[in-house]
């Protein structure tokens, strides 16, 4: 259950606080890809699970400033900082008061406290939803490599910045003009995750199926487009209604603590999607598709 996932996370954060740790090691622990961990991980908890980690850790270092005589030196290289200079910049940051002020008396200081994961009961909001199964699947698309720690990072715009890209040098458009009239739909795919990478592929692209011309695919892969395949799945469908991806994001924060804990379904490591349909229901943004498992 990724709850209990996230929990045993939080706990190996904590007893590991004082090594070299980020996310990749702590998604290892317990067995779970980079890619998924620290999606899985912000859209619980609201932070990344490297800023937890820095956050303990200041916390940890006033409250040793504060009562110990140990030197800001010192306390830089404890609590993992490689110079004294981005210790006192980070914990300035933090703390709103420098490494220095915070060993003298009557220091204001903040206290972000280790997270315990709880379930507890809200509203009976109603989260639409349904199961389909997709046989293999090809794709032609456009795609490029993004760092894990763009996900679900609200201040970055990497992958619209991608999407406008590709629109203003007029990639998407004849793409579209493979398949046939009322089924251009486009796709937005994120590649399946492996435990050690650092990366994820986004890709926007076209189905391939009896309603594409195939005759014209080795041209668009000749010219750097790809082809993208899909292995046989089940997948949780959500219908996104917004006028931006913000309800998109929304929907991916209520499926990690509303569907997964009260459905038994967790995701896979397998390509998800959303559907951007040419003639889609009014107000309907797209549909995202994840590919799940019963745990």
């Amino acid at each position: 259950m990724p709850l209990q996932l996230i929990q045993q996370a939080i706990c190996y954060m904590e007893e590991h606080l004082y090594e070299d740790i980020n996310y990749i090691e702590v998604a290892k622990s317990i067995h779970m890809s980079n890619y998924n961990f620290h999606r899985t991980f912000s859209f619980i908890t609201g932070m990344t699970a490297n800023e937890y980690i820095r956050n303990r850790r200041l916390t940890l270092a006033a409250q040793e400033l504060q009562a110990t005589d140990i030197s800001v030196i010192d306390a830089a290289y404890k609590y993992g900082y490689e110079t004294p200079e981005s210790f006192s910049k980070a914990f300035s940051r933090f703390h709103g008061s420098t490494p220095k002020q915070a060993k003298q008396k009557g220091a204001r200081l903040h206290l972000f406290n280790p997270l315990v994961i709880k379930i507890i009961l809200e509203g009976g909001s109603i989260m639409d939803y349904r199961m389909e199964h997709t046989g293999p699947q090809r794709f032609l698309a456009l795609a490029k490599s993004f760092p894990n720690e763009i996900a679900n990072d609200d201040n970055d715009h990497s992958i619209p910045d991608f999407w406008d890209e590709c629109n203003e040098k007029n990639l998407i458009q004849p793409m579209k003009q493979l398949r046939a009239e009322g089924k251009k739909d486009l796709y937005g795919l994120c590649s399946p995750t492996k435990e050690n990478e650092s990366c994820f592929d986004y890709g926007i692209g076209i189905l391939i199926d009896e309603d594409t011309d195939v005759t014209a695919l080795e041209q668009f892969t000749s010219s750097g487009y790809s082809i993208w395949n899909t292995e046989p799945n089940d997948y949780a469908v959500f219908e996104c209604f917004g006028s931006d991806s913000g309800c998109l994001g929304e929907t991916w924060s209520r499926f990690f603590k509303e569907f997964v804990p009260q459905t038994g379904y967790m995701q896979t490591d397998d390509s998800d999607f959303e559907i951007y349909f040419e003639r889609g229901r009014k107000g309907l943004f797209c549909e995202l598709w994840v590919p799940v498992k019963k745990n």
